[in-house]
């Protein structure tokens, strides 16, 4: 093939393959100049990331009742990570939104919730696990199913955190993101469905260097009678660390004190 045919068929430097602009459809409203990368993550998928302070991750649901687990750890210290009974007890909730912040178990601030359209985001109901998933659903075996596998929330976690190291016993509770649980009057936890629609967002600024892993499993309490693979949108963008006049800090007292331990990493 001649070299001028090799060339043609390359992408723009404009627009390397590499990179493609998902968030241009369901987050249009970032600034071009600050997006760092998008992407598009089926139902029962999982990734992670190493992401920086100050910067921001847009996670959108792209279709109605997506759910997407996440958890955090320090990116400098494995053994710091999110922690789901002092972010609740610290900030008086079961539940949450804008205004929060994910606190780990040194008291620093690890992410904060800068928007949300949804208001309502699960953080107590834990984590599809194989047997669970297989009495629900069935057998989706990649050797059976190949695409049409499916895996559990706890599986893609325990596989995204063992990247860096972790393992089991490292395994935290997760943030059920776009996931609404409400407890009856004999305390049994229900889930609400239809919670979240195609379009709902919320953004999660890093307030230290993290470690990102996330599974987009369905919610272990999802009555649904086949395996719901809501599709979530993510973007990661320049926000800069969290300012003096920050909504999550003047939220509450224990947040505006999570943050400053936090800064207090970062002195220059």
């Amino acid at each position: 093939m001649e070299h001028h045919e090799l060339a043609r068929d390359n992408p723009p430097a404009s627009a390397p393959v590499d990179t493609p602009e998902h968030w241009r459809r369901f987050a249009p409203d970032l600034a071009a100049d600050t997006v760092l990368f998008s992407e598009r993550v089926p139902g029962g998928g999982h990734w992670s990331y190493r992401l920086p302070r100050g910067t921001t991750l847009r996670i959108t649901a792209l279709d109605a009742g997506a759910n997407l687990s996440l958890v955090l750890y320090s990116a400098q210290e494995k053994l710091e990570r999110y922690n789901m009974p002092d972010s609740l007890k610290a900030q008086h909730t079961a539940h949450y939104t804008r205004g929060h912040v994910l606190m780990s178990d040194m008291g620093r601030a690890m992410a904060s919730i800068t928007a949300d359209s949804l208001g309502w985001h699960d953080p107590l109901g834990l984590l599809l696990d194989n047997r669970l998933m297989h009495e629900k659903y069935g057998d989706h075996a990649y050797q059976a199913k190949r695409n049409g596998m499916t895996r559990s929330g706890r599986d893609g976690l325990l596989i995204e955190i063992g990247k860096y190291g972790l393992a089991k016993r490292d395994l935290v509770a997760p943030v059920n993101f776009f996931s609404k649980i409400t407890v009856d009057a004999e305390g049994r936890f229900r889930y609400v469905p239809d919670h979240a629609q195609a379009g709902d967002y919320v953004d999660l600024r890093m307030d230290m260097d993290v470690l990102v892993a996330f599974s987009t499993a369905p919610h272990p309490l999802n009555p649904a009678p086949v395996y719901p693979a809501g599709k979530v949108g993510l973007a990661v963008w320049r926000s800069g660390p969290a300012p003096a006049d920050d909504y999550c800090r003047a939220f509450r007292p224990e947040n505006a004190r999570a943050l400053h331990n936090t800064d207090m990493l970062y002195l220059t």
